[in-house]
């Protein structure tokens, strides 16, 4: 029987939806979106697409072609909410107090908000680091600057992403970039642009071929992406599962050569519990998994974990009768998912509009329900601020770069996320050494985005487990195709 030990209250980690007084928040923003055709098809048998969806797709998956189209979820009244909804995907950044499109577009629009001189110097910047880039690439500066060249790279690249690891870019290694950014770069969105002309007309939403950033649609869990894993694990109990909820690993028994023996569990009211180990897929953080091994893990290895550095992150929820900016007609909301705040006065990151990632996610529709991001280090003097403090500050800044008069905030509240991103610096260079150490334990299989120290999307890492499940159904397990994905342009499982 497969027991489930999760730390915190609640099922999903980071994808989990938190519910404040029928008011929903997404922690980070999840688009339901992916290459693999396998992941898409494992979302829809989950959660089907809403009924009366006007979306019809062929997709395929082993050779096999079907269609995709909205079905009836039954008769029974709990489960009408158990679907996927399509939405349109909207980003923007919010610059010198003027929206810009996401990725960027060469329009006269862009030129008008930027100014004739800039956009000048942003293209002659563009060509030289065409002409002559940065090699080798040792910093996400350096790639980011292949890639968008200095000028465009300073201007809306340079303090959104130093908000959200706290350091210069100049000191985060330039492997985040591929892992997250990938192919993009101006040409790519110059040329989506010419082929979002077409595509737009068939209202699909496979997009095999586009880079993940300029996604225009996407699935989207009616009540938010915990809906997704709290139908998950009612499944999993039903078949005979075990999920024990706030319980904490503790220890790790392991024979201190390749083998672990036994997990030691510690419940919310200080039980503990001892369960033989077969098979431990583990999520925890990397650093708090080595921490866990008894007897402790060589010095190398716990060297290295205790050098690995992670990002946190929370989110305060404001509920306005209103915003001050408006759509793009006159008494119009805005449309956006999500907002990236430019504006480097505000320790803001970004701004989430519940609204529009699914009209359910809030109580209240005559109502806007937003989600002000930010990023700090558990402990520091951001994350130690009280929630009323915290509160206080969104309202303040929102004021102060024009999006919401502070008469206007209803209610509010603020949700913690603990190592919400891993971080690529740190003891990061090591790595290396670390991950050949916990490959040699071989019923330990590391996933997620924290379990294995990597900045994966939600698809990603559920490619990952669901290849591993595979490989111990053949019986062997492969590590080397586990790491490989999302490491090239393309995931394995298609290229196979």
């Amino acid at each position: 029987m497969p027991v489930v030990v999760e730390k915190s209250s609640h099922i999903g980690g980071i994808s989990r939806t938190v519910n404040y007084k029928g008011n929903r928040i997404d922690i980070g923003g999840h688009r339901f979106f992916s290459k693999s055709d396998r992941v898409m098809d494992w979302w829809l048998e989950i959660l089907p697409l809403e009924a009366g969806a006007a979306v019809r797709e062929s997709i395929s998956y082993q050779g096999k072609t079907r269609a995709v189209e909205a079905r009836e979820t039954g008769p029974d009244p709990e489960k009408v909410d158990l679907v996927m909804l399509v939405r349109r995907r909207l980003s923007r950044i919010y610059y010198l107090r003027r929206f810009f499109s996401y990725p960027l577009q060469l329009s006269f629009e862009t030129i008008r908000n930027l100014g004739l001189w800039r956009t000048v110097r942003i293209g002659a910047s563009y060509a030289r680091a065409a002409l002559f880039p940065i090699r080798p690439e040792r910093s996400l500066e350096d790639f980011l600057i292949n890639r968008f060249g200095r000028e465009l790279y300073r201007t809306f690249f340079q303090a959104y992403t130093e908000k959200v690891w706290g350091v210069p870019c100049s000191e985060i290694s330039a492997e985040w970039g591929a892992q997250r950014i990938k192919g993009l770069s101006v040409t790519k969105a110059l040329l989506h642009m010419l082929k979002s002309l077409h595509r737009s007309a068939t209202g699909g939403i496979a997009q095999k071929e586009t880079e993940t950033s300029l996604i225009e649609k996407f699935l989207y869990p009616k009540l938010g992406p915990g809906q997704l894993w709290e139908e998950v694990a009612r499944r999993v109990v039903s078949m005979g599962g075990d999920i024990r909820l706030n319980h904490e690993v503790v220890r790790l028994e392991w024979d201190g050569r390749s083998r672990i023996e036994a997990v030691v569990t510690r419940s919310a009211e200080g039980d503990t519990q001892q369960f033989p180990a077969g098979l431990v897929f583990s999520t925890m953080p990397v650093r708090d998994l080595v921490a866990a091994l008894d007897p402790p893990a060589p010095e190398t290895a716990r060297e290295i974990a205790t050098g690995l550095a992670y990002r946190d992150f929370l989110t305060v929820g404001l509920l306005c009768r209103r915003l001050k900016v408006e759509g793009p007609g006159p008494g119009e909301r805005l449309r956006d998912n999500w907002i990236y705040i430019q504006e480097p006065e505000v320790l803001v990151g970004r701004l989430q509009i519940f609204n529009n990632w699914s009209p359910w996610m809030v109580a209240d529709p005559s109502t806007v329900w937003i989600g002000l991001e930010y990023f700090c280090n558990e402990g520091d003097s951001l994350w130690s601020r009280s929630d009323g403090e915290l509160i206080e500050l969104a309202k303040k800044e929102m004021d102060q770069i024009g999006i919401v008069d502070p008469a206007d905030v209803l209610d509010a509240t603020v949700v913690r996320m603990e190592k919400a991103y891993p971080a690529y610096f740190g003891s990061y260079n090591r790595f290396p050494e670390l991950r050949s150490f916990l490959d040699g334990i071989e019923n330990l299989v590391l996933i997620g985005r924290n379990g294995m120290h990597r900045y994966n999307n939600q698809d990603h890492s559920m490619l990952a487990a669901m290849t591993a499940v595979d490989q111990i159904i053949e019986g062997r397990i492969d590590r080397n195709v586990l790491w490989g994905i999302n490491t090239e342009q393309e995931y394995h499982e298609e290229k196979s």
